[in-house]
């Protein structure tokens, strides 16, 4: 507040002495302030370990999935023409794959139509199918068209006017949005219509009739015939042989040739090329990485809660956390459960038998010999890590863990019971602290004013005591 004026009158040196009266009375606003900073780390250290939390949790689940222990993995001596995926349902296996024919959809054009020509109106019909056996001329014949809920899957374009474009015609097509794309092909000669099958396969082929005179040059049945569309391109499967045994495939995709085996095929191969061998293995890599995972989650929690809660003598400081008994008592919980058991009926009881072991400073280290020999037996592996059974005790160690992490970050889990506490403490200091400022506030004012009252009656006193001396000297001066 600042009033300079206090104390000229009485030479105190109020200032001083109200400053340092309102200091002692601020003292308990300082030490909640300084309890309000403590909250805050609080709040700040257990908002780190739900993260971390949270991340041990994401990686237990993924040691839970039996896909984890029990995926598999393909390779492919040629990848750049057979590649593929395996799921944990395959068997491990070979397969000597060669590729005879790549699928295709069917492709058909128009012959030239100069610039200009009158198309006339009518309408065409396209309808989805597959040809039968094709003769030495390229024809086909015996057309059998696909169904769906009993009806052909077909589509139809209206020419109503007698001057569209060849590029109106191929617009309608397109716009219906049927299995068909049209496109105009052009040069200095002129235009061609092309329509071509969205789909590969052999049952991606299609039919085109047309009603209309000058609509005709548009029709399609079969074969390359004068007046009408020419076929550029067969509908075909992708043909190869897996293991000498004949397979089609209407894309480039063999989905699910064997259990849990999908087949990709990227080009036609050569008659005399040597097979592309596939090979179906256990995924332990995949596996190794997820233990991996797992420790270095494991690692940062403890490092972390071991140094929130230390307290190192020498220097005589105390960790974030030191005495906060969340999280001592969160420390323990974890240990318990990582040292406990994994699920019953494999070969492996403990995480130290399958090459994970604690060390001195409280965290796990992997040893890789003889977890790789561990990983030799992945049906053991999952048993350990990925039971889940009505009796929680005897669920596989990760399951445990997992479920154990999902209570504590529950909507009413530890860390949200222990957030509402800690922000409701922090409400609290703030409502303290508005009362203590108000109140050192309010004692500032009064010592002001008391000063203020006793510089105005000091002033009064210093002014008669100047006026007596004066008074006295002159009756000294007259007497003399």
């Amino acid at each position: 507040m600042g009033i300079s004026s206090v104390g000229l009158g009485s030479g105190l040196d109020v200032e001083k002495i109200v400053t340092q009266l309102v200091a002692l009375e601020s003292k308990p606003l300082a030490t909640l302030q300084t309890r309000a900073a403590g909250i805050n780390t609080q709040i700040s250290a257990f908002s780190q370990l739900k993260s971390q939390i949270a991340n041990l949790q994401e990686q237990a689940t993924k040691l839970t999935k039996k896909e984890t222990w029990l995926g598999n993995t393909l390779t492919s001596s040629n990848s750049a023409t057979v590649s593929g995926t395996a799921t944990a349902a395959a068997v491990q296996a070979t397969y000597d794959l060669m590729v005879s024919q790549m699928a295709a959809g069917q492709t058909i054009g128009s012959g030239l139509v100069p610039t200009g020509t009158a198309l006339g109106t009518g309408k065409l019909t396209i309808t989805m199918g597959e040809w039968g056996s094709t003769n030495s001329s390229g024809v086909s014949s015996d057309f059998k068209a696909n169904t769906k809920d009993g009806k052909d899957v077909s589509f139809e374009v209206e020419i109503t006017a007698a001057d569209d474009s060849l590029a109106k015609i191929a617009a309608k097509i397109n716009a219906a949005k049927g299995d068909v794309s049209a496109t105009v092909l052009k040069d200095h000669t002129g235009e061609r219509l092309v329509l071509q099958s969205k789909t590969t396969g052999v049952n991606s082929a299609f039919q085109v009739k047309a009603e209309g005179t000058e609509l005709q040059r548009f029709a399609y049945d079969g074969g390359n015939t004068v007046g009408g569309m020419n076929r550029s391109v067969q509908a075909q499967d992708t043909l190869a042989t897996i293991n000498g045994i004949q397979m089609a495939s209407h894309t480039s995709t063999f989905t699910d040739v064997a259990e849990g085996v999908t087949l990709t095929v990227s080009q036609k191969m050569e008659d005399k090329a040597a097979p592309v061998r596939i090979t179906i293995a256990n995924d332990s890599a995949a596996a190794k990485t997820a233990l991996k995972n797992f420790v270095e989650s494991y690692n940062a929690l403890s490092n972390a809660l071991t140094t929130m809660t230390a307290y190192n003598k020498d220097a005589k400081t105390a960790g974030t956390l030191q005495g906060d008994s969340t999280a001592v008592n969160l420390q323990s919980a974890l240990r318990r459960i990582v040292s406990g058991p994994g699920g019953e009926g494999g070969a492996f009881a403990s995480l130290s038998q399958v090459g994970i072991a604690f060390q001195k400073d409280g965290t796990l280290k992997i040893d890789d010999t003889k977890l790789d020999k561990a990983l030799k037996d992945p049906e053991s592996m999952s048993k350990f890590f990925a039971v889940d059974v009505e009796d929680a005790n005897l669920d596989g160690f990760a399951v445990r863990l997992k479920d154990f992490t999902t209570g504590l970050l529950a909507t009413d889990g530890t860390f949200a019971t222990k957030d509402t506490s800690l922000k409701d403490s922090l409400k609290r200091n703030t409502s303290d602290q508005e009362r203590q400022t108000s109140k050192v506030a309010a004692y500032e004012v009064r010592l002001r004013a008391q000063y203020s009252r006793l510089d105005t009656q000091m002033a009064s006193l210093s002014a008669l005591d100047t006026y007596i001396t004066q008074q006295v000297a002159a009756w000294n001066k007259s007497g003399s």
